[in-house]
C-alpha cells in the first residue's frame, strides 16, 4: 500500500484545551487527535493544522492532513476516530488529497467570528461567547471596522512580543452585524498573529461601549501614532471561533521550495516559517 495524504475537517469545542498545537505535557487538540489516528492506524503519523488558535478557542472548521498507508477506506474515517475521540472533538470530512497539499501553507484564507452577547448570561451559551450587560453602539463599530479592510500594520492589534516582528497582514473581508441579541465580527484574511483577532474584536468592543474613538481605533493601525495610545484589550477566548479555511494553487516556486524542504526533512512540521501566524 503506497502512502496517501488525508485531509481532515475538524471541530472543537476549545474550552477544556490548550490551543490547537501540540505542547509537551499539555492537552491539545492536535495531540489528542495525533494520539488517536496513531492508535487506529499503527503508524508513527504526524498531524499539520491549517490555523493555530488559542487556548479556549473554538473550531467549526479547522483542517488538518497527515500522511499515512492506513487503508481505512475515507468514508468510514470520521466515524472510525469519532468512536474514539473525547466528545468535545469531532472528524467531520475525510477526503484523499494531492501530496503537494498542505493544511497551512496551501490556505489563502482564514475567516473568523467573534461573538458577544448583550443580555445576561446564559449558562447554555457561555462557553461560546463574551457576554455583556451593555447595550453595544453597533454603528461606530461597524465605522470602525470599515478601516481594517486590506494591508496594514496590525502590531497594535496583536500579542506579538517583538516590535521589530513583521506585522503585517492583509485582510479581505471585515463585518460587524446584530445576530438577534448578539453581535457577530467576522474576518477573514490571508493569515493572523497571535491574539490579532481577540485584539481587534476587543478594540471594537471598545468603541461600541464608547470606551474609544472610531478615530483613535483608526490611528492604530499607523505605527507612527500607535505607540501614543492605550492598545485594545484582548477579549476572551471562548467568543472567538475558526470557521473556514479556503484553499487555492500556489504559485509554482512555492511548490518546488516546500517539496525540497519535506524531502530533506521527512516531515512537514519541522518548517519554521511563519511560526507565529494562525
Amino acid at each position: 500500500m503506497s502512502t496517501r495524504r488525508i485531509k481532515l475537517v475538524v471541530s472543537y469545542d476549545g474550552t477544556d484545551y490548550c490551543g490547537w498545537a501540540a505542547q509537551s505535557g499539555r492537552v491539545t487538540v492536535q495531540g489528542t487527535l495525533t494520539d488517536i489516528v496513531r492508535q487506529v492506524s499503527g503508524e508513527d503519523i504526524e498531524i499539520i493544522g491549517g490555523s493555530r488558535t488559542d487556548s479556549g478557542t473554538h473550531a467549526k472548521g479547522q483542517v488538518a492532513h497527515f500522511d499515512a498507508k492506513w487503508p481505512a477506506e475515507l468514508a468510514k474515517i470520521p466515524r472510525i476516530l469519532n468512536n474514539l475521540l473525547p466528545c468535545d472533538i469531532a472528524v467531520q470530512q475525510a477526503t484523499e488529497v494531492k501530496l503537494d497539499f498542505h493544511a497551512r501553507f496551501s490556505a489563502i484564507s482564514r475567516s473568523y467570528r467573534y461573538r458577544i452577547r448583550q443580555t445576561p448570561r446564559d449558562p447554555r451559551e457561555s462557553r461560546f461567547v463574551h457576554d455583556t450587560w451593555r447595550e453595544l453602539d453597533v454603528e461606530s463599530m461597524q465605522q470602525a471596522a470599515r478601516h481594517l479592510k486590506g494591508s496594514h500594520d496590525f502590531l497594535a492589534f496583536s500579542e506579538e512580543v517583538e516590535p521589530t516582528a513583521n506585522a503585517v497582514r492583509e485582510l479581505f473581508e471585515v463585518t460587524v452585524k446584530r445576530s438577534g441579541r448578539e453581535v457577530w465580527i467576522d474576518i477573514t484574511g490571508n493569515a493572523f498573529m497571535r491574539g490579532m483577532m481577540r485584539r481587534i474584536s476587543g478594540g471594537l468592543y471598545e468603541v461600541g461601549r464608547g470606551k474609544r474613538s472610531v478615530e483613535d481605533f483608526w490611528r492604530l493601525l499607523d505605527p507612527k501614532n500607535r505607540d501614543q495610545l492605550m492598545w485594545p484589550v484582548v477579549l476572551p477566548a471562548k467568543g472567538l471561533c475558526l470557521q473556514k479555511i479556503k484553499y487555492g494553487r500556489h504559485p509554482k516556486d512555492f511548490r518546488e521550495r516546500y517539496q525540497t524542504i519535506s524531502q530533506e526533512t521527512g516531515h512537514e512540521q519541522n518548517i519554521q516559517r511563519n511560526k507565529r501566524e494562525y
